[in-house]
């Protein structure tokens, strides 16, 4: 497990499509996510990080839920990390109750395309799906009971509102994406 920071796409741009199987094999693209903002999320099941802040990001899509789409994106090789394969995928998907997709990027082309490098790796994308954020979660990864700013949180309200982001965007950090 090497820590890995995210590396700070470049604002603005656009967000690359995928059309990637879900939990249950449906393929999902990027044009199926109609809200006014998308936050893209690359992720795995067995990072200590993205284990740290997943009960967090679930929270934050339900309650914008109908405003700011949600997607998860495992981008892991499985045949060395198996408990990030798709079946192990879906069990998390159901036993977390996630209200949005988790989808599996068996070529890791997806997070090439995004250069995302570590889990979670965040884009929050503007109606447009042009990129508006792409930073960490908070500011407490580890206890989330000190957590004093919710930068995705407060990322998502200022592009619903129209506003700029007016605050440093810190890079997300985590494992690093496990590469072929």
């Amino acid at each position: 497990m090497a820590l890995t920071e995210s590396t700070m796409v470049k604002l603005g741009s656009s967000a690359p499509d995928f059309n990637l199987p879900d939990t249950n094999g449906n393929k999902v693209s990027l044009n199926d996510f109609k809200s006014e903002t998308l936050v893209v999320i690359f992720t795995c099941n067995h990072c200590p990080y993205a284990k740290a802040v997943e009960d967090r990001l679930i929270t934050l899509g339900n309650d914008y839920k109908g405003k700011t789409d949600f997607v998860l994106i495992s981008s892991n090789d499985v045949e060395n990390y198996p408990e990030d394969s798709p079946a192990k995928m879906a069990e998390k998907h159901k036993s977390k109750g996630y209200q949005f997709p988790y989808l599996f990027d068996e070529t890791q082309e997806v997070a090439k395309a995004y250069s995302a490098v570590c889990t979670p790796d965040i884009f929050l994308y503007n109606k447009e799906r042009k990129l508006e954020y792409r930073g960490r979660l908070d500011d407490n990864w580890q206890q989330p009971q000190n957590v004093t700013r919710e930068e995705l949180r407060m990322a998502i309200e200022a592009v619903l509102s129209g506003n700029e982001i007016d605050f440093k965007q810190i890079p997300s950090m985590g494992c690093n994406i496990k590469w072929k």
